[in-house]
């Protein structure tokens, strides 16, 4: 039984690491805004 309960720390304290750097990603980095053109032809407006 103890390397059942060693095995799911182990596991609960890397699925801890992988939740921080995800959570640390998406409010620490701040991405560079950028103007965009798209395109779009004419025919795409005509109904057939």
């Amino acid at each position: 039984m103890p390397s059942l309960f060693r095995f799911l720390t182990v596991v609960a304290v890397i699925g801890g690491v992988i939740y921080g750097a995800i959570f640390a990603l998406a409010n620490f980095v701040n991405p560079k805004p950028r103007d965009m053109t798209v395109t779009v032809q004419p025919d795409k407006f005509l109904k057939k």
